[in-house]
């Protein structure tokens, strides 16, 4: 299977981004890939709670999840919407921050809801909350394709090596990490933190992301690090987009991850410990 990766710069107007996404989408199975993914907030980049809920949508109506489901009937491919930030029923008007696997009839197979808040100060002038508006989710997520099972985690999840381990025990051979990295934390901590989950799990790791300065209506304009990327089951970087957007392809071959996992079996080797205290 080849896989085509999108690195993008989307703005805080679902409507206004749906030309360029089409666009991206349609490059990545000109290149060849039979599984197109998408970026964190693919539909909406918005600092303002106000903004967001004047602009976005339940799913079962958000423009942007009915774009990816077209394009991916149209060439019959599948697709993960990397994520979308959505509309929810909760009390407190909090939205879902949702990753979203379709299939090569248009069809919604699998959801995952960013379990892990982005709530840091990254420096005196950049700090975000993610959960003052994002309500996080408590279920990972496999989903059974007929090319790999897929673990789907977003972003921050990047950060919490545990998860990534439950997946791959449960069958997970290619995990997702659609992302929206701040350029200070991009520029430590991106590149090391994908390879280690990679190594940690024999899996290959699959990071399409947003790049660039994103327009605003309201609210402070975001910047994020770009560098879309694709690291095999033994920790190497096979393609990395840089800065400007664009799509990454990369081919998958299952045999890689049985060949490290029989090499470094450590999935096999957990031990029962007690904890410090």
């Amino acid at each position: 299977m080849r896989a085509g990766l999108l690195q993008i710069t989307s703005s805080d107007d679902p409507q206004a981004n749906l030309p360029m996404l089409r666009e991206a989408v349609r490059r990545a199975v000109a290149g060849g890939a039979g599984f197109v993914l998408t970026p964190e907030v693919t539909n909406c980049v918005s600092s303002s709670r106000s903004h967001q809920t004047r602009v976005l949508s339940h799913e079962e109506d958000d423009p942007t999840l009915a774009l990816l489901r077209e394009e991916a009937a149209r060439a019959g491919i599948w697709l993960l919407a990397g994520s979308l930030v959505v509309r929810t029923h909760d009390a407190d008007g909090r939205f879902a921050n949702r990753s979203l696997l379709i299939d090569p009839a248009g069809d919604v197979v699998a959801r995952y809801d960013k379990i892990h808040m982005f709530d840091v100060q990254v420096s005196e002038t950049e700090t975000y909350r993610e959960s003052s508006g994002i309500r996080p989710g408590g279920r990972a997520v496999l989903a059974r394709t007929p090319f790999a099972t897929l673990g789907l985690t977003v972003c921050y999840d990047v950060r919490f090596p545990q998860l990534y381990r439950a997946l791959a025990q449960a069958g997970a051979e290619v995990l997702t990490v659609p992302a929206a990295f701040s350029p200070v934390t991009g520029a430590a901590h991106w590149e090391v933190l994908l390879r280690a989950r990679a190594i940690e799990t024999g899996c290959y790791v699959l990071a399409p992301a947003q790049t660039g300065t994103h327009a605003a209506t309201e609210g402070r304009p975001r910047a994020t690090w770009g560098h879309a990327m694709a690291v095999d089951p033994w920790g190497e970087v096979l393609a990395d987009a840089g800065q400007e957007p664009g799509v990454i392809h990369v081919d998958l071959d299952l045999a890689e991850v049985a060949k490290a996992r029989r090499r470094v079996p450590s999935l096999e080797h957990d031990r029962v410990w007690e904890a410090p205290g």
